[in-house]
């Protein structure tokens, strides 16, 4: 597999399986730490992240963020070896939870960019579109799951009014508002919710329109976004997995793709019209 790139399957979504590169990562952490004379408290502090996730990485629970790389490397005098050790993992399949993974980029991440084919992005969701898509998934969730769902999604959701200096770019199938998903109550609410969420400076929402003679993003739903750091990357979701893409070649091939449906898209202006008609026609 390539280095840049690394699966996970359905079902991953707590903290990754422990493994051995996982734990010897981790402990190549806790040593440097350990050697600087740094508390896991003062070591989080330094690196910006809880004590609590320097735990998780120093155990072998948890693949260590790009971020949390870089910020260790200028901790322990940028010697490369943590970066090194770093790209080694992602080599390895199946290591940590591919979602959990983007959401903590998501974090503090100064762009996001979004195209959805299939469903609302879950960014944008109501509750009550959310949970339609929750009571109906399969294998079906009990109660509880579908709960903890929704307070994982809504708690996300708070990245949009959180983040006023994050540029969050979706580009929307006309279908998927068209398939009146949950009924037409559940849609006007879901197209009212939109069209608020649009009105966000740092947001932008473009439809794709149903008639569209070329589309360059026929290969399915994609997100990219940039670090602090300024640097990209990419997850692509399947039926039963995800894939995490940090290679420079394959990011420069989705951007001049998301370009290129941005630009294919209705303008800002017309998305917004588009939304509105659609509500209206409920």
């Amino acid at each position: 597999m390539d280095c840049g790139r690394w699966r996970g399957g359905a079902g991953t979504g707590g903290e990754p399986e422990s493994s051995d590169s996982l734990r010897t990562f981790g402990a190549v952490v806790q040593g440097l730490r350990e050697h600087a004379g740094l508390s896991r408290e003062e070591f989080g502090e330094l690196v910006r992240f809880s004590k609590h996730t320097v735990a998780s990485v120093e155990l072998g629970r948890r693949m260590p963020d790009p971020v949390f790389v870089e910020r260790a490397e200028e901790v322990f005098g940028r010697t490369g070896a943590l970066r090194k050790a770093a790209g080694c993992l992602e080599r390895q399949p199946g290591l940590a939870a591919w979602f959990r993974r983007w959401a903590g980029l998501e974090q503090t991440a100064i762009t996001l960019y979004t195209y959805e084919c299939r469903l609302i992005p879950g960014l944008l969701q109501t509750e009550a579109y959310a949970r339609t898509l929750f009571r109906h998934q399969l294998p079906p969730l009990d109660d509880d799951q579908i709960e903890a769902q929704w307070v994982a999604r809504a708690e996300r959701q708070r990245l949009l009014r959180g983040r006023p200096n994050t540029a969050f770019s979706f580009l929307l199938e006309e279908h998927l508002l068209r398939r009146h998903m949950g009924g037409n109550e559940v849609t006007r609410e879901l197209i009212d919710h939109v069209l608020d969420i649009a009105t966000l400076r740092n947001v932008e929402i473009q439809i794709m329109p149903i008639v569209q003679v070329t589309h360059a993003g026929l290969d399915g739903p994609m997100q990219l976004l940039e670090t602090p750091e300024n640097r990209w990357f990419a997850y692509c979701e399947g039926q039963r997995g995800g894939l995490f893409i940090s290679d420079p070649k394959e990011l420069s091939v989705l951007q001049r793709r998301y370009a290129r449906m941005r630009s294919q898209a209705l303008c800002l202006a017309d998305s917004v019209s588009l939304l509105k008609q659609m509500r209206g026609e409920l």
